[in-house]
């Protein structure tokens, strides 16, 4: 392929923030990617989810999805947008699947319980087909699959406990049933439609999957840890903690689950750039994880522990620092804190 290098590419999806979305930067090299047969065609199906990974790609900035959809891909079946309903409908994704090359995008869990009953997509000689059964049969047809938002990549809010419709991540689905089709996970409750966009467009410029990180996602939208790239760092360096939501200082004590989270929302920000969670004064909940939400709960409260880079500060030893110089960075200086015991136990109000 002519155009723009893998190298060019990578800091194309690095360092396209704020002022310009990575769908407009990415338009000119998509068009020319597209094949001389036409648009590659997409099935997006919908299981045990809130819509929210939909909306936030519709939420793309200028040019907009209607141009993403109709201009560089075929979208051919999406249950919120889509058109058709019905047998309409599903005569849509059954001809796609039987024509050949499509890539399909999952949004949200696959309910696996009692056979899968408690989602289905159509029905076949008058018998409802299982969302579970559309999974397993389209993934294995497909080209790839994008596991669009932590619900359908790790299974996220509708897995949590006590799950009582045995809800699984497609890449579970898929090790269980043989499917070697490969799963790109793009995690977030919802996810930023750049990552969606950018993973998509990796796969259609290259024709291959983008470098991957040991839970699927693709590294160079979560390559990087929240907490490490986070405005308040430095309240957290000079151990200054906010104890409510008025209060300047880092978010740690009311929530913030910064260490644990992988992705780069502190540059790419929401909205055509315009804000993020922590920007907003909110603590990062660790959606893009694969333990959310049971990573996370309580949402307000202190973490049990902080993993740091080589190390784990246990949640007494971070608390306790409140009002005290602790740390001048992660790392060595942490260390040698810890080994000096400038890191006391928590007091009775922390």
């Amino acid at each position: 392929m002519k155009g723009i290098s893998r190298r060019d590419f990578m800091k194309l999806c690095a360092g396209s923030v704020a002022a310009v979305s990575l769908s407009q930067a990415l338009m000119p090299e998509l068009a020319r990617a597209v094949p001389a047969a036409g648009n590659p065609p997409v099935l997006w199906i919908q299981g045990a989810s809130c819509t929210g990974c939909s909306i936030s790609l519709l939420n793309s900035a200028q040019p907009g999805v209607k141009e993403i959809l109709t201009e560089i891909i075929s979208l051919k079946f999406h249950p919120n947008v889509s058109a058709a309903a019905g047998d309409l409908a599903m005569k849509v994704i059954e001809e796609t699947e039987s024509a050949g090359k499509f890539y399909l995008v999952v949004e949200g869990a696959v309910p696996t319980k009692d056979g899968g009953i408690y989602c289905t997509v159509g029905e076949r000689d008058g018998k409802e087909i299982t969302f579970l059964d559309r999974v397993k049969e389209l993934g294995s047809k497909a080209d790839a699959v994008l596991a669009v938002g932590t619900c359908s990549a790790f299974g996220g809010i509708p897995a949590a406990k006590p799950n009582p419709t045995g809800c699984k991540s497609v890449s579970e689905v898929f090790n269980e049933a043989g499917i070697k089709t490969p799963v790109i996970n793009i995690a977030g409750c919802p996810p930023h439609p750049d990552w969606i966009i950018g993973s998509l467009a990796h796969v259609l410029l290259f024709n291959e999957i983008p470098e991957l990180d040991q839970t699927g996602r693709p590294k160079v939208f979560y390559g990087k840890v929240v907490h490490e790239n986070c405005p308040r760092r430095q309240y957290f360096d000079a151990s200054k903690f906010a104890r409510n939501f008025s209060e300047e200082g880092c978010l740690l004590e009311i929530g913030c689950k910064g260490p644990l989270a992988h992705c780069d929302s502190f540059d790419r920000q929401w909205n055509n750039g315009t804000n993020w969670c922590i920007k907003a004064g909110a603590p990062c909940i660790a959606c893009t994880e694969k333990g959310f939400p049971g990573c996370a709960v309580p949402f307000y409260e202190r973490m049990e522990g902080v993993p740091l880079p080589n190390i784990t500060a246990s949640a007494d030893a971070v608390g306790g620092v409140l009002g005290a110089a602790v740390v001048a960075g992660i790392g060595a200086h942490l260390i040698g804190n810890l080994a000096t015991g400038r890191l006391g136990k928590k007091d009775k109000e922390g």
